[in-house]
């Protein structure tokens, strides 16, 4: 037992120094947490054996519900509204038509048989764009427009989709489910429990957080962990969609005020980062090199036309009614990478016994990683050149914190002075501000200033305001923020 804790505890710690590293080398973390547990698994130096797809089902289902739930409660709905039907449909469409373009491929190609072939196409279906990101914070560059957002708002919402593509494909193959029409009512209950869970439990966490008045603070995110559980578990038990129910929960909190948000939001943000190093280690040590020796043919072949092709073309359809310009379809196309969730889903024909279930998943472990490679490594050169980049500024760490509740009417405003501001040069004074608004901090050359009424604002100045709800479009008119 103690060697075992102490094999974790390394293993943390140098995924932790890993994705350090991976910042520096523009790789995402995702991929050397893999290769640090092969290289401890039972064919690498740390001679680890784990041959259990059972309990890493279990422990990747847990992760997944937990990265999921983190996701939705950090988004920001103001600026998701813009991407929302875009968004839903590479969540869904470009779900279903790349699990049937991959499938296809896999029947003619690869030997799969149809329904082999569309299981296949089903497990690597989703995305990981949010992977990205962590590289192209690492170089400064951000996404134009609502690319950023859209690709957030995948990256969350595609999981479900592929879940149930997933399992559909293995009810057939197994018989519990006899003809593809069987499947339609059963993804909309699926879609509707989904959704009805993660609503009712989001409000009633919100409920909960807002009047228990817990004596400890620490006690709010267990309150937190468990909903996530429940939310899970409800909607499977009662026929619906685990993982949809989980991230709409989320989404629901996260769109809503309440007491301790940025204290939660933080709490499992960390908590899904342990998940996301805790699974990709254990799917690292499920890997045998020697297996996929045998697959390295299959493997190139079928990542290369997801990437090249299926994405693209996925991407390119569900888009196609959108107002998304050439340039940005194409980015949104090499943004596919693909991460966790495949090789999560890769595990499920694993513990059903189909045949070919240990050659699906090598081969979904060869996809994962090439992915990585290929897309996740040159993310920042495909956007300079598609010319879809835009300036990242760091988030300021403001030298307070305040909790906004419903109960306020006010909120936090963050402005970027314009350099064509007519505010430029003009002291706080002058600004002729509502008289419900604060200016709370200014930051001026990267340095925090507590502003009074003589204070000059400068071009690219940040300020900090808790205003009023309904002054917010005069102040930002003030400034010239669209």
């Amino acid at each position: 037992m103690v060697y075992i804790l102490l094999i974790t505890a390394i293993l943390l710690f140098l995924s932790v120094v890993s994705s350090k590293i991976s910042s520096f080398l523009g790789i995402p973390s995702l991929l050397l947490f893999i290769l640090l547990g092969i290289l401890a698994g039972s064919e690498g130096i740390g001679h680890v054996y784990f041959d259990d797809p059972l309990l890493t089902q279990y422990v990747g289902v847990l992760a997944l519900s937990l990265i999921l739930f983190a996701g939705g409660l950090s988004i920001d709905w103001k600026e998701l509204r813009r991407a929302l039907v875009g968004g839903v449909s590479l969540a869904t469409v470009a779900v279903l038509v790349t699990a049937t373009i991959m499938g296809t491929f896999a029947h003619y190609f690869l030997g799969f048989s149809w329904l082999e072939g569309l299981l296949l196409g089903s497990v690597i279906s989703s995305t990981d764009a949010a992977a990205v990101f962590g590289i192209l914070r690492s170089k400064n560059i951000n996404l134009k427009g609502n690319l950023r957002h859209l690709l957030e708002f995948e990256s969350g919402s595609n999981d479900p989709m592929a879940v149930f593509l997933t399992i559909a494909c293995l009810s057939l193959i197994t018989g519990k489910t006899q003809t593809y029409a069987l499947l339609i009512p059963v993804f909309i209950m699926q879609l509707a429990i989904g959704l009805i869970v993660g609503y009712v439990v989001g409000h009633l966490l919100i409920l909960l957080i807002n009047n228990l008045k817990l004596q400890y603070d620490g006690l709010y995110p267990v309150l937190t962990a468990s909903g996530v559980l429940f939310a899970y578990s409800a909607a499977s038990l009662l026929g619906g969609n685990g993982f949809l129910a989980v991230y709409f929960a989320g989404l629901v909190m996260g769109a809503r005020l309440f007491l301790h948000k940025k204290y939660l939001i933080r709490f499992h943000d960390g908590l899904a980062w342990f998940m996301q190093v805790s699974i990709f280690l254990v799917l690292g040590l499920l890997v045998f090199i020697s297996l996929l020796k045998k697959v390295i043919i299959s493997g190139i072949l079928a990542a290369l036309f997801l990437i090249f092709v299926a994405r693209p073309l996925s991407v390119f359809i569900s888009l196609a009614f959108t107002r998304f310009k050439l340039r940005e379809k194409l980015m949104i196309s090499w943004v596919g990478l693909r991460g966790a969730a495949p090789i999560i889903l890769a595990t499920f024909p694993l513990t059903a016994g189909i045949s070919n279930a240990q050659v699906i998943f090598d081969i979904v472990f060869f996809v994962v990683i090439l992915s990585v490679l290929i897309q996740g490594t040159t993310v920042p050169m495909v956007a300079k050149l598609l010319k879809v980049t835009a300036p990242l500024r760091p988030a300021p760490k403001y030298p307070l914190e305040f909790e906004i509740t419903d109960t306020l009417s006010s909120e936090f405003v963050e402005i970027v002075v314009p350099e064509d501001s007519p505010a430029v040069g003009k002291e706080i004074k002058d600004l002729n501000l509502p008289a419900s608004s604060l200016i709370l901090v200014v930051m001026h050359d990267n340095k925090f200033i507590i502003p009074q009424g003589e204070t000059t604002i400068n071009k690219q100045d940040m300020i900090l305001l808790l205003a009023d709800k309904s002054d917010i479009s005069a102040i930002r008119s003030t400034f010239k923020i669209d």
